[in-house]
């Protein structure tokens, strides 16, 4: 109790110190370490990006998402229309922050929910109501509640008295099952995320403590210390360096050399770090290749493509799903829905795009300058034009007369 008692002392210090170090039950778990593994391992939210299997898939999933493009739309008479940049939804969109770029604002609050599970965003309007700026929160400083009565959505930061509302706060939670939060993946795998550590940790040790020694010179004669640093002098010389290899080397003194190498048990950490890079690659959805775990599956052709795309479609799209509807909502009063083009994910190579375009292009689907929007090009004058084909008719009618069934017989 005494230490419990010390350590929040320190807590409540640093609180003082720092504004940023908020006095939640979280700040305590990660301050004190976070909560052991039976690995004996610590794992929190922070100490699990040292994983470097953790690090990369949330890196490839935040950056990935954020670094797509997000814009306002408008529906109107069944079309959706992209609004014009000058409005207040695009400017928020294109500017959420006055120091960080849309694309590090939703790096950070990816970041957030692959983590912790939420992420928070204050929303700062103007005199007239309307939200010029998104502030992200770090999530160990909210706690989430509802109202009794109206049963809406109220949150306290850094435990303060005011209690703040969803107009204040822009609350994207991940997979949870209350309701109110999402969870913490990290809290839920921390036991598979320790084992990880604890193996990476376990092969730091095996090679830094000298078990790996390349040999044991060894003799039946008794030395003296000063014998055995010159013994194992004459052998370091004999046999080390380029110089040296494939010489043969004479021992006197009946020394013999017998040779070292990694024993079986302990070997099989490497074996146990793939498995956990496979177990984290399954946590978060991600292909083993993403993670550049390559040895169960093919890293050339339509092997990977498929893969890449089947992470855009399975994985990525949720994420994006649940911050394109709460961004949506929070611009709802203005008519105007965010939406993510993920169109330069699944474009597949340049034979698979030529083939699709030239398809929808074919039947009408596509202009010319919509196939060239989709590549990233300029519209060109009467690119917007678009044909069917001349050989097809409406089912269940009979083909339009043609010139020679319509011209008048002769009397």
């Amino acid at each position: 109790m005494p230490l419990f008692r010390n350590a929040l002392r320190g807590i409540r210090a640093a609180s003082i110190e720092s504004p940023a170090l908020p006095l939640t039950s979280q700040t305590l778990v990660e301050w004190l370490g976070g909560a052991p593994t039976a690995s004996g391992v610590a794992v929190t939210e922070r100490s699990s990006l040292g994983m470097p299997a953790v690090w990369r898939a949330v890196n490839l999933i935040a950056g990935t998402s954020a670094s797509l493009p997000l814009h306002a739309y408008r529906q109107g008479d069944g079309v959706r229309m992209r609004v014009a940049a000058s409005s207040q939804a695009a400017r928020l969109l294109d500017t959420p922050h006055p120091d960080l770029t849309s694309f590090e604002l939703w790096e950070i609050v990816y970041a957030h929910i692959a983590l912790w599970g939420n992420a928070y965003l204050r929303v700062l309007r103007n005199q007239l109501g309307q939200i010029t700026e998104l502030w992200p929160i770090h999530p160990g400083r909210v706690r989430v509640g509802r109202e009794t009565e109206t049963a809406t959505k109220v949150f306290s930061v850094d435990g303060g008295e005011e209690e703040l509302t969803e107009r204040q706060i822009l609350h994207i939670p991940g997979f949870g099952y209350d309701g109110v939060c999402g969870v913490s993946p990290i809290r839920l795998a921390r036991q598979g995320i320790g084992l990880a550590v604890a193996a990476e940790e376990f092969g730091a040790r095996l090679f830094g403590s000298g078990s790996l020694a390349t040999g044991i010179l060894q003799t039946e004669q008794r030395l003296e210390p000063k014998q055995a640093d010159a013994l194992k002098a004459r052998w370091k010389a004999k046999a080390s360096g380029l110089a040296n290899s494939h010489e043969a080397i004479v021992l006197d003194a009946g020394a013999k050399f017998q040779q070292l190498s990694i024993p079986p048990e302990d070997a099989q950490f490497i074996e146990s770090r793939k498995f956990q890079i496979d177990e984290i690659a399954r946590m978060f959805g991600v292909p083993p290749h993403m993670l550049m775990q390559t040895d169960k599956s093919t890293s050339w052709g339509t092997g990977i493509e498929q893969q890449s795309i089947g992470f855009v479609v399975y994985t990525l799209r949720p994420w994006l799903t649940r911050v394109e509807q709460r961004v949506s909502r929070l611009l709802n009063p203005h008519a105007v829905y965010a939406r993510y083009s993920v169109e330069g994910l699944l474009r597949g190579d340049s034979a698979q795009r030529s083939a699709f375009y030239r398809e929808m292009w074919g039947i009408g689907a596509f202009s010319t300058n919509d196939v060239r929007r989709l590549e990233d090009e300029p519209p060109v004058e009467g690119g917007d034009v678009r044909y069917r084909p001349l050989n097809m008719g409406v089912l269940g009618q009979d083909d339009a007369p043609t010139i020679a069934e319509e011209a008048p017989v002769d009397a």
